[in-house]
């Protein structure tokens, strides 16, 4: 069984196969290609400045999939609010979204070691999120360090927004039917739980960064991390029943670096 994705949630040849704990990596060699800007289709970050001339940077382009059956859903109880209850078919848990060819939604994909101490300007646009039919849409954010993160209530009901952060300020509001917040995280962190105290099935995960070099993929699995300066890095893919995997990888001037992530079955809790 294949849970859909709503769509508001946003020929190369392979050289090796590494194999690290849980999962497989496939690493393919970089496209000979000059990069002129972000592709489309992506839930991307905000995006890098190119402030040394896009010619000379580099793009990090891939795909996540998932070796193994897809995890069953749970189907929800709204029962207990007759406004969330009043769904057309029954409405199952989103933790675990995959394509029926394997590609998987939900992964936040982010370069956590090699940019050093560069600074970057916190973007001006908030990111958004929804809560309609009792769910958090998208179900995992990411955005920069004091970005605005503006929620947005479409239902009539009242919700309560909860982040629980280790490393950041905690805030619990709540939020009348039709109405939006806004707030912000003046720290790094991944993937901060974030619940509504009124319907407990709803959760939601927000990781900050100090860059805008993260990706969250939507239903075709894609990622994408445009204007990268020429370096070495560590490339971070996080899933929230899946774990986390680290992979060294190499940018060139004016090149596009594919690889393609598969998180294996036996590593799924």
């Amino acid at each position: 069984m294949f849970l859909a994705v709503d769509d508001d949630v946003g020929v190369f040849m392979k050289t090796r196969w590494i194999l690290i704990g849980m999962f497989s990596i496939s690493l393919l060699i970089p496209i000979r290609s000059s990069y002129a800007g972000a592709a489309h289709g992506y839930s991307t970050s905000s995006g890098a400045l190119a402030t040394a001339g896009s010619s000379k940077l580099g793009l990090i382009r891939g795909e996540v999939h998932f070796d193994g059956p897809a995890l069953k859903p749970t189907r929800i109880n709204m029962a207990a609010d007759p406004s969330c209850g009043a769904h057309s078919g029954a409405i199952f848990t989103d933790d675990f979204v995959m394509a029926p060819d394997g590609k998987l939604a939900n992964v936040l994909v982010f370069i956590s070691d090699g940019l050093g101490s560069e600074q970057f300007t916190t973007p001006a646009e908030p990111v958004v999120m929804q809560q309609k039919g009792c769910m958090y849409k998208p179900r995992v954010v990411a955005l920069q360090t004091n970005q605005k993160l503006r929620i947005m209530n479409s239902d009539s009901t009242l919700h309560n927004i909860h982040p629980t952060p280790q490393n950041n300020r905690e805030w619990n509001k709540a939020q009348p039917g039709g109405s939006s917040i806004e707030d912000s995280f003046a720290r790094e962190e991944i993937a901060i739980p974030v619940k509504c105290n009124v319907h407990p099935w709803m959760k939601s995960y927000i990781s900050v960064f100090k860059h805008p070099y993260f990706s969250v993929t939507l239903k075709d699995g894609k990622f994408e991390l445009p204007n990268l300066p020429p370096g070495q890095y560590t490339l971070e893919a996080w899933h929230e029943r899946l774990g986390t995997i680290k992979q060294k990888i190499s940018v060139s001037s004016g090149e596009v670096t594919t690889v393609d992530l598969t998180f294996k079955s036996a590593a799924a809790r």
